[in-house]
C-alpha cells in the first residue's frame, strides 16, 4: 500500500542579491531589455514580445526555455533606472508568482542588484514543493553570476 502524501497549496519567496562592478546605467540598460534574456538568465533558448510595448507597464514577454517549456509574464510595475515587477501568468506549477528585479548604485562603478519573488504553488506535496524553491534559489544565483560575467567583461 502506497502512503497517501497530502498535497496542497505552499507559499514561499526566493531573494538573490549581487553585487556588479559596472555602473547603475549600464546594469539597467541590460535588465531592462526584458526580451534580452538568453543572454544571461539560464536555460533561456529565446524571448519574444508578446504586446506592441517594450518597456514599461504593459509589456508582455513569452520565455522559452531549452526543455521546451515556455512563461508568460507581465510587466506590472516599472520605475526607470531602479526597478520593475512582473507577474507570471502560466507555464510554472503555480498558481501566483510575481517577482521584482531592483538596482541601486553602491557607487559610481558599482551596483546592487536584487532578485525577489513570491509564489503561492499549486497542489503539489510539501517535497516537491521544497525542491521547487530550492530550484527557484538556483535558477537566480546561476542567472545573476551570469549578468555579472556579461556586464564586466
Amino acid at each position: 500500500m502506497t502512503k497517501n502524501v497530502k498535497k496542497s497549496f505552499h507559499t514561499d519567496s526566493v531573494k538573490k542579491t549581487i553585487t556588479i562592478k559596472v555602473s547603475k546605467e549600464k546594469v539597467w540598460q541590460k535588465i531592462s531589455n526584458i526580451a534580452g534574456l538568453s543572454s544571461w538568465v539560464i536555460d533561456v533558448k529565446k524571448t519574444t514580445y508578446l504586446s506592441k510595448k517594450r518597456r514599461n507597464v504593459g509589456a508582455i514577454r513569452k520565455i522559452t526555455f531549452t526543455d521546451g517549456n515556455t512563461i508568460e509574464e507581465h510587466v506590472v510595475a516599472w520605475k526607470e533606472d531602479e526597478y520593475f515587477t512582473y507577474v507570471a501568468t502560466e507555464g510554472l506549477p503555480l498558481r501566483a508568482y510575481v517577482a521584482t528585479i531592483s538596482i541601486k548604485s553602491k557607487n559610481k562603478k558599482t551596483t546592487q542588484l536584487t532578485w525577489q519573488s513570491y509564489f503561492n504553488s499549486k497542489k503539489m506535496s510539501m517535497k516537491e514543493f521544497m525542491r521547487f524553491v530550492t530550484f527557484m534559489g538556483t535558477f537566480y544565483e546561476a542567472s545573476l553570476e551570469n549578468l555579472k560575467k556579461s556586464l564586466e567583461k
